[in-house]
């Protein structure tokens, strides 16, 4: 049931209408297996660097945590079960000029409240193409897949100086995280 403020005539959401607690629900999840709590990634200071090329002239790149379709590998479609065995575990890298089918059956992500049937969600390179095309940025020649291993040291230490340094082969101006 909705109601309205009076004062404003705004329309109150119903009661059961609020965010999924993702993230206590994933607190909940590593504690039942046995792991210490989970801490997120949260820092006092975060790294930024505002862009110094207008976005018209900049080369942008798509990083995402999707992963290449791997058939063998069973089921990574839409509204597939959850698929461990599709994780990778080393950044990859691919061409923008070309059409890639990426998955996103390896994520542990709300499948009760969403199909999963847009890949702009997890992979917009389609659409990035599309807005290069119109002038909007440059695309760059490379996107990069980011492992998804849930180990903060090894994004830190490894993926995350990884990506950079193939960014910075492409000259890229800015990223677009698209995480999953």
């Amino acid at each position: 049931m909705t109601t309205t403020a009076p004062e404003t005539n705004a329309v109150f959401a119903a009661e059961h209408d609020v965010p999924i607690p993702y993230m206590q629900r994933t607190r909940d999840y590593y504690l039942a297996l046995g792991y210490s709590p989970y801490r997120w990634a949260h820092f006092v200071e975060v790294p930024f660097t505002p862009l110094r090329t207008p976005l018209g002239q900049a080369r942008v790149a798509l990083i995402t945590t999707a992963a290449p379709f791997q058939p063998e590998l069973g089921d990574q479609g839409p509204g597939a079960a959850y698929n461990a065995a599709a994780k990778f575990y080393s950044v990859y890298s691919g061409d923008t000029a070309v059409d890639h089918d990426t998955r996103i059956s390896h994520i542990g992500y709300d499948r009760k409240h969403t199909t999963a049937k847009d890949s702009n969600t997890w992979f917009p390179l389609p659409l990035m193409c599309e807005f290069a095309a119109q002038g909007r940025f440059k695309l760059a020649k490379r996107f990069h897949g980011a492992p998804t291993n849930r180990s903060q040291r090894v994004t830190l230490e490894t993926d995350a100086p990884e990506i950079l340094a193939r960014c910075r082969q492409d000259q890229v101006d800015a990223a677009l995280l698209v995480p999953t």
